[in-house]
């Protein structure tokens, strides 16, 4: 990750929690303290935030108004930005006028509004940040499900078994994954996975857009198996055997090439 970019992110997350110490923010920004100490200090310098023992606090005197998105969601958008960006423009080509499709929330899913903004579709969405960015950017008709939303992951959940989701019908669902491999695409909410399945459901296709860096992964729980993926979207940085083992299960698997951040 840039410099810039971290100290921006640094920035968004002492907006929003006032205060973070320097092993939160090695933790989120997946960064060295030697590295973050750094940045503190460069920014508290340039009167940006203010240094304080053990982290930093925002110059505001109160936090501003949240972000739509939390800062897990904001940090996690801004990791291999680039390659991520390809990615969803490569599943938004997978589109066509007139489509019903289903985009789980995630960062790189939130990625394909921009490359979705020229088409006329229907979309049914969790993530209420991909949903306030249709709504401001495109015509899309867009599609809530009820429930909750979790701020941390950006979504909207739901723990009643009925509600509007129910009634629409997609041709394809997109969704990221914090890993696919042997034991399937990998889920890390037993919550999300829930709401997940349910929507996966009304879909006839699935599509996982998964970076190199998540491939062969594991996590917490298992969505589904490897035998319910229809298409993986992924960059030329993944391994050529697990590509081959992900085409033993009759996976179409799409590679893009890799960009540097």
């Amino acid at each position: 990750m840039l410099e810039k970019h971290r100290q921006q992110l640094i920035k968004d997350i002492l907006d929003q929690q006032q205060f973070a110490s320097v092993r939160d923010l090695t933790e989120k920004l997946n960064a060295s303290e030697a590295t973050i100490r750094r940045d503190i200090t460069k920014m508290s310098k340039r009167g940006q935030i203010t240094k304080i023992r053990g982290g930093a606090e925002s110059i505001n005197g109160e936090p501003k108004k949240k972000h739509i998105a939390s800062s897990a969601f904001i940090v996690d958008k801004a990791k291999r930005v680039n390659t991520k960006k390809l990615i969803a423009k490569k599943a938004a080509d997978l589109c066509s006028n007139g489509d019903s499709i289903i985009i789980n929330g995630g960062s790189s899913t939130y990625m394909m509004g921009e490359y979705l903004a020229d088409l006329s579709l229907n979309i049914l969405t969790n993530s209420f940040v991909l949903a306030n960015y249709l709504s401001e950017h495109t015509d899309i008709q867009v599609t809530l499900p009820g429930g909750e939303i979790y701020r941390e992951q950006g979504i909207i959940l739901s723990s009643y078994d009925s509600d509007s989701s129910e009634y629409f019908h997609g041709t394809m669902m997109f969704m990221g994954t914090p890993g696919i491999g042997e034991f399937g695409v990998m889920g890390s909410d037993p919550l999300l996975i829930q709401s997940e399945k349910k929507l996966k459901k009304q879909t006839e296709k699935l599509v996982i857009l998964a970076d190199s860096s998540k491939l062969g992964k594991r996590s917490n729980f298992v969505f589904c198996r490897l035998s319910e993926v229809d298409i993986l979207i992924t960059d030329s940085e993944a391994d050529k055997d697990l590509i081959k083992y992900f085409e033993s299960y009759d996976i179409e698997v799409i590679v893009v090439e890799a960009v540097d951040d």
